[in-house]
């Protein structure tokens, strides 16, 4: 009876971090340390990014972005220590017509939701010892290069299923 009162609490309580964290009120404190650390809800966690650029931004900017975003891999630590398992990108090379003026795609792959919830941060979370700095530098730096609006820039995240 203790093992399922307690499984029942952790359950509720990781129901209160999800739908807070997705509310107007960004997490804090003890709050945000839970739900940013990396044994928070463990397993292969995909996080997709697709930029549509402005359309006078050039091959060299292009690169740049490629650049810093790839540096995250190795750049972005919690306690000293990098988190995020790999980065993988490729511009847009389909024949469909589908891509809606999206030209680049970064995949970002976490082992839990809890290493994808510190690097993305806000708006989810707004204590900045729980969320990634050099991340949150790089989505100011984005922001001059992409199209105008929420069009300029698509996230999708999932958990992967076995």
């Amino acid at each position: 009876m203790k093992r399922v009162a307690l499984t029942l609490l952790i359950c509720v309580a990781n129901l209160f971090l999800f739908t807070t964290a997705y509310s107007q009120t960004a997490l804090t404190g003890a709050e945000a340390k839970a739900f940013t650390a990396k044994d928070y809800r463990p397993g292969r966690t995909e996080h997709i990014v697709l930029f549509k650029y402005k359309e006078d931004i050039t091959e060299d900017q292009r690169q740049l972005i490629k650049k810093q975003f790839m540096a995250l891999k190795n750049g972005s630590k919690r306690n000293g220590i990098p988190y995020i398992a790999s980065i993988i990108s490729g511009s847009q090379s389909s024949l469909e017509g589908l891509s809606k003026g999206y030209e680049q795609a970064f995949i970002v792959t976490f082992r839990s939701e809890g290493d994808r919830n510190f690097y993305v941060g806000t708006p989810a979370v707004s204590d900045p010892q729980y969320y990634d700095q050099l991340h949150s530098e790089f989505k100011n730096f984005i922001e001059p290069f992409l199209r105008d609006g929420e069009n300029g820039i698509l996230v999708f995240d999932f958990k992967v299923d076995h």
